[in-house]
């Protein structure tokens, strides 16, 4: 009992250990990063209009977040980019699905979205703003043609990456077309598939900023575009770091899902 006392210490000091490392190892760029800021800031090597000390910076978080103004322009922000996620994911796993399966559905259309795919997101804002104005239609169009394609070709790839023996194996024990799908296809394809919809969460939220910066009254890129034309450099770096933090959140919130739904992989 003794010494298996003092193996249980040794491994949780041990897992103790490797947690201060790996929370020191991840804090030391952006502790750096602050500290060079703070340096270069004071002793005022560039304007303070190119370069707002660190306390500038924190007084327009707290102002903005007191106004309202942050959560306001978070929300606006926010609820088109679902909006816009949730349809390009859907569409692009539906299509990702048939082109993987069938060979000819892939060859009718891959020409026509490869092509599509080379135009960057923001190419299309002048012509969805002639087309649905500068309201909440036009983004959600723009974020669904962002985050479709990243989704599409990783769901291709992960069905076609199937193994053959796996499917020759189903047909020759006339599985049915929906136990394939269900139990063979999906689960060798959703590594792949989250690997989609992360760069499509990417993606999407590029696609919003971008799009808000040009046409929009409200919004996370509304609000730089203004606080550039106003000079506020303060307030630009406050909202970078916002639009920095929200992109992490929402891959670490898709990775969790993707760990939980695939653990049974590593098992």
């Amino acid at each position: 009992m003794a010494l298996e006392t003092g193996k249980e210490k040794q491994i949780s000091r041990r897992i103790s250990l490797t947690g201060l490392v790996n929370l020191a190892n991840n804090g030391i760029v952006p502790l750096t990063l602050i500290f060079c800021w703070w340096y270069l800031s004071s002793s005022e090597i560039f304007p303070p209009i190119l370069m707002p000390p660190l306390t500038k910076i924190w007084s327009a978080f707290t102002k903005n977040l007191t106004n309202g103004l942050l959560a306001k322009d978070l929300i606006s922000s926010l609820s088109i980019v679902l909006q816009g996620y949730i349809g390009g994911s859907l569409l692009g796993l539906t299509a990702g699905i048939l082109m993987g399966i069938f060979p000819r559905v892939k060859r009718l259309f891959d020409p026509v979205l490869n092509g599509l795919r080379q135009i960057p997101p923001l190419a299309w804002i002048p012509l969805l703003i002639l087309w649905f104005g500068i309201g909440d239609a036009s983004k959600v169009i723009l974020i669904i043609t962002g985050s479709f394609f990243p989704v599409l070709l990783n769901t291709v790839n992960g069905i076609t990456g199937v193994p053959q023996g796996l499917l020759e194996f189903a047909k020759l024990y006339k599985i049915k077309k929906r136990d394939i799908l269900l139990r063979i296809y999906l689960p060798g394809a959703l590594s792949s598939i989250f690997v989609g919809l992360r760069l499509g969460a990417s993606t999407a939220w590029m696609s919003i900023v971008a799009a808000e910066m040009i046409a929009a009254t409200a919004g996370v890129g509304y609000r730089i575009n203004d606080a550039r034309n106003l000079m506020q450099s303060d307030v630009v770096i406050v909202y970078m770091i916002l639009i920095g933090c929200i992109g992490g959140i929402m891959d670490f919130v898709i990775k969790a899902i993707a760990r939980y739904v695939l653990k049974w992989q590593r098992a």
